[in-house]
Formats: structure tokens, C-alpha cells, sequence
């Protein structure tokens, strides 16, 4: 398989290539190199732990969006049994930004609702990149209803640069899709498990991003605004990227110790964008147990409990 690779993970590309081109030349020759192909192998090893491990906030923004990042659509197959997608608003159209349905997560009957960006140019346009309109955010919400109609729990997976900005979703009522999707969510009367898989930007992620877990994957960010927009607004200069990374602290670490987040997912060595079905292993097991936890609350309680979380975010105290 062809890997793409960013700026700062050539030296892993290029060691990458040459063990490929000496075990190659090993299988061809019949040469014992086999070494050597070690010695290298436990080098790139070393270098994968150094170059993820020790990423800087800019590099993680990067990874979020990595073009190999497995997308929402990735993960399902891998994750639930027996998606059947649901279409539209049903008051304006079916945005494909966002993609949700029923599906079987174990035992349980569950709704799964995902941004979902695209992997070729024409996806990327037919799901504009990620970025929903108030018809993707509405669709949302019926599937949110949907759910508690039928005492469902509901799962979303947030991976977004943000909603949409054009003018055919102001004049739609972009806000107003956004709030209400914020307000029905915190008071849905069914457990709501939320995992940041990429990019969490903005609104357009808040918009399914209410509820009682929030988990982000490693090499994941969450924030208000990209570091890209963060500089073009601060600096006039997105050259700045990194800087503004730094200062907005966007990172699933970050958030963690802030207590914006209830856990970390942990990604393979080299990130959910090379291993797939371990990434996938890893998030059904925390989505596992966050359900089993969520389940055994009654719903009163577990109404409370989401309003006493969602009330103590941006709480602090003067030292």
C-alpha cells in the first residue's frame, strides 16, 4: 500500500524505503542481510516512538488531518454490525457531510451519526470536505430523536474543519441548527458517547459533540478555531500556524488535563493512520465500556449527571 507522508515523517519514509529495498535485494540475491534489515528495523522503531511520542501541538494538527487518517466510514464496518445509513432532514435535503444510521454495537442496538470528509477530490466535494450544512446538523437531530424514540443510545464521531460558512447555509439558519442540536442534545434522554477521530473545529463539531462521555483519539485536536485560522486572524500570516497551535493548546493531552474530555484513546505506534484495525480495536473497547458504565445509570441520574458535566466546563477557580 502506498502511504502518504507529511514534512515532518520523511526520515520514517525514508528508512521505510530502504529496508523495503534491502529486503528486496535479500529475496532477489538470496543474500543473508537479514541483519542489517534488524538493525534498521529497530532504528525506525526508535524513530516512530521520537517522532510521535514527542509531537508538537502544530504536528498533532497535522496528524488530525493526515490524508491516510481513517475516516468515520472506515471505522464502522470495523466497529458495528448491521449499519443501515438513514437519508435526509426531511425538510430540505440529505447533506452527505454528515452520515448516520442504525447499527448493532455488540448486543445493543445503537444510532451512529459521523462527519464524514471524503477520501478522492470527488468525494471530498460531494461530502464538502467534512463541513455540514444546517440540513447535516437537522439530519442529526432526527436521528437523535430518533433514538430516544426508540431508547437507543447514540454515538457520534466528530471530524470536521467546521460547519459550513457559505451563505446558502447562513440563509438556512446555520446557528439556529447548531443550537438546537446543543440544547436537544443535553437533554436526550438516552446515553450519548461523542470520540473526536480527527479534527474537532468549532460549532460544527459542537453541533454533535454534546454529551455524557467525550473521548478524542491520541493524535487528535479540539478547538474553537484550526491553528491555520487562529494565525490568519492573529498574525495575518497562517505561516504562524504553529505558534497559534501552541497558544490555543488543542491537543487531547491539553484537554485532558484541562478536564474538557473524560479520556484519551490511545492510537497504534504509528497512529491510527497506518493500522486501521488496531485504531478500531482500541476505540470499541473504550466505547464499550463508556456504554456498559452509561447503561447501568437510571435516566434521571444520567440526566443529571450530563447537566452537572456540561455546567463545570470553563469553570475555574483563582490560585
Amino acid at each position: 500500500m502506498a502511504y502518504s507522508y507529511l514534512e515532518f515523517e520523511r526520515p520514517i519514509a525514508e528508512l521505510t524505503e530502504k529496508i523495503d529495498e534491502l529486503s528486496q535485494m535479500g529475496a532477489d540475491s538470496k543474500v543473508n542481510i537479514a541483519e542489517e534489515v534488524e538493525r534498521l528495523s529497530r532504528k525506525r522503531d526508535n524513530l516512530v516512538k521520537q517522532t510521535y511520542v514527542k509531537a508538537s501541538r502544530g504536528q498533532i494538527a497535522q496528524l488530525s488531518r493526515h490524508p491516510d487518517r481513517p475516516n468515520f466510514l472506515d471505522y464502522v464496518p470495523l466497529i458495528f454490525d448491521e449499519f443501515q445509513e438513514l437519508h435526509g432532514d426531511r425538510t430540505f435535503a440529505d447533506d452527505g457531510a454528515i452520515v448516520g444510521g442504525i447499527a448493532k454495537f455488540g448486543e445493543h442496538s445503537v444510532v451512529i451519526v459521523g462527519h464524514q470528509k471524503g477520501r478522492d477530490t470527488k468525494e471530498k466535494l460531494k461530502r464538502n470536505f467534512g463541513m455540514a450544512r444546517p440540513e447535516g446538523y437537522r439530519k442529526a437531530l432526527r436521528l437523535f430523536k430518533l433514538a430516544e424514540r426508540f431508547d437507543m443510545p447514540v454515538m457520534t464521531f466528530i471530524d470536521t474543519a467546521g460547519a459550513w460558512p457559505g451563505i446558502d447555509a447562513e440563509e438556512r439558519g446555520q446557528s439556529e441548527a447548531i443550537a438546537r442540536n446543543l440544547m436537544d442534545l443535553a437533554v436526550l434522554k438516552v446515553p450519548v458517547i461523542c470520540t473526536v477521530i480527527g479534527e474537532g473545529g468549532s460549532g460544527g463539531a459542537l453541533a454533535i459533540g454534546v454529551g455524557d462521555r467525550l473521548f478524542m483519539q491520541q493524535l487528535t485536536i479540539y478547538s474553537v478555531i484550526s491553528p491555520e485560522g487562529c494565525a490568519a486572524i492573529l498574525w495575518r500570516d497562517r505561516a504562524f500556524a504553529d505558534q497559534a497551535a501552541e497558544a490555543l493548546k488543542p491537543t487531547a493531552k491539553d484537554l485532558k488535563e484541562l478536564g474538557l474530555i473524560d479520556d484519551i484513546i490511545p492510537e497504534p505506534a504509528e497512529g491510527a493512520h497506518r493500522n486501521l484495525e488496531a485504531a478500531a480495536d482500541m476505540m470499541a473497547e473504550t466505547l464499550n465500556r463508556a456504554l456498559r458504565e452509561l447503561l447501568d445509570i437510571p435516566q434521571h441520574e444520567l440526566l443529571k449527571q450530563r447537566e452537572a458535566r456540561l455546567r463545570k466546563l470553563g469553570v475555574f477557580a483563582e490560585g
